[in-house]
């Protein structure tokens, strides 16, 4: 485990051991949270506790793992719920206990996992508690309790997802801020699905001669919403995994380029992450690097795997590629972001590349980012036409040349920063070879005439 992670974890569970501590011995339970079935206040309260603990294990058996890693479950309503109805203290402890899963009953998260987990609700649902408590302390109209229970459960879920994001990035080596923003939706929605219902509930659980038993009518709700989070999240990993698929296809035409498409996403995206671009321009790199190459499908193999010179006619086959490409992808609606990388990845920055002629920014900059990866990829991998890869030093400084004709400069240099760039990192393979090439062994494909056709080059990754 990292240190900065071990020390973080420590630190968390320390703040919440004596936040718990605190609370329960400063502030009492509410007695709206009574269950209303025995005499004895104290006692009723604390079955209450207990009542909406189990409700809570329940909702919180099957979590959700959203896109980038975090985990969100509905136990999220029955919690709010507590804090509307019985403060910080209850909220506490139905978090710390009432929010195990599965996985962790059985042993398969490590002890430190489930630790780091439940202090990450602890707190939110003691500060939740605290913002209840607070604004309801007086009786209210119906409006201004739902607005309370809304501002409640937004305590709760922006400390919940900080504490879940920092963990998730100091884990992973991600940054805060884009492990947050990039399951800021999912958690956006999961906020307006669940907060009103868990105010419905708590307004029927402290109706006169209704109570506990009607809360067990919003579990088929509840459920549902489950449900559909999970199917969202399936069908967009389907819809990636397809995308994936269809890469590998292309891919697997020829073994000198097998893996080339999932290694050039990489190196994509590492670069989008130098350039700190919206996570939304993050996806597009991941599906358009997957798929910039998928027009190849229509490129005859006598050309696509020809290892000699390709003539003017070949050449003109294999240049059509991207606007191949782009017209298999252009029916999918989902993949419209991929599009304008799908069609330009191969344009020049002097304006001399393919298809379009385009020139400088007139490029959408995901395809010139997606360019930069394409021939680093291409450079440092066997190919027909030259089966010494360059190391990486020599691939840097064909880019570096080709700067402001080929590449756009401010790219390179992007590119330069990545761990890719430096050799802390390898795209999905082993180092190539480290050896000097001889002349000509930098080469790529010419046309017949010997000079370079518009969008060939020495570093061409077509």
């Amino acid at each position: 485990m990292p240190r900065r992670l071990a020390a973080y974890i420590a630190g968390l569970a320390a703040v919440s051991a004596v936040a718990l501590a605190a609370t329960s011995l400063v502030v009492p339970i509410d007695p709206r949270i009574r269950l209303g079935v025995f005499s004895d206040p104290a006692v009723d309260s604390l079955a209450g506790v207990l009542y909406w603990m189990v409700v809570t294990l329940v909702a919180s058996a099957l979590p959700v793992r959203m896109l980038r890693g975090s985990l969100v479950t509905t136990s999220i309503a029955p919690l709010v719920v507590v804090m509307y109805l019985g403060g910080p203290t209850a909220a506490a402890w139905v978090g710390l206990i009432g929010t195990f899963e599965l996985r962790e009953l059985r042993g398969r998260i490590p002890w430190y996992g489930t630790l780091v987990n439940h202090c990450a609700i602890v707190l939110p649902a003691i500060a939740g508690g605290f913002v209840a408590s607070a604004l309801l302390d007086e009786p209210r109209e119906p409006l201004m309790t739902l607005l309370i229970t809304l501002a409640a459960a937004a305590a709760y879920f922006a400390l919940n997802a900080l504490l879940a994001s920092v963990t998730l990035a100091l884990r992973s080596g991600q940054e805060v801020a884009r492990v947050l923003l990039s399951d800021a939706s999912e958690y956006f929605l999961t906020f307006l699905a669940l907060a009103p219902l868990a105010w419905l509930v708590a307004e029927v659980y402290v109706m006169p001669g209704v109570g506990w038993w009607a809360v067990l009518l919003v579990v088929l709700p509840v459920y549902v919403i489950r449900l559909a989070m999970d199917r969202l999240v399936a069908m967009r990993e389907m819809f990636t995994q397809t995308v994936a698929s269809l890469a590998q296809a292309v891919d697997a035409r020829d073994h000198f380029t097998s893996g080339h498409s999932r290694r050039v996403q990489e190196i994509a995206v590492e670069i989008g992450n130098v350039l700190r671009i919206s996570d939304a321009e993050l996806q597009a790199l991941e599906w358009g690097g997957l798929l910039h190459d998928i027009g190849k499908i229509g490129v005859r193999d006598a050309v696509l795997l020809k290892a000699d010179r390709l003539t003017k006619e070949e050449r003109a086959q294999m240049n059509a590629h991207p606007v191949i490409g782009a017209n298999i992808i252009a029916p999918v609606k989902g993949l419209a972001p991929e599009l304008p990388i799908i069609r330009h990845h191969h344009e020049w920055f002097n304006g001399s590349g393919y298809p379009d002629r385009l020139i400088g920014e007139e490029i959408p900059r995901l395809a010139r980012i997606l360019h930069v990866a394409d021939a680093f990829e291409a450079m440092t991998a066997a190919r027909p036409y030259r089966m010494t890869p360059l190391t990486t030093e020599q691939a840097i400084a064909e880019l570096r040349r080709f700067a402001g004709i080929q590449f756009d400069p401010v790219l390179v240099d992007a590119f330069v920063r990545t761990k890719y760039a430096t050799g802390a990192r390898d795209p999905g393979r082993e180092p190539p070879v480290r050896v000097i090439p001889t002349i000509g062994q930098a080469a790529g494909r010419m046309a017949a005439s010997g000079s370079p056709a518009p969008g060939s080059s020495p570093i061409d990754a077509s």
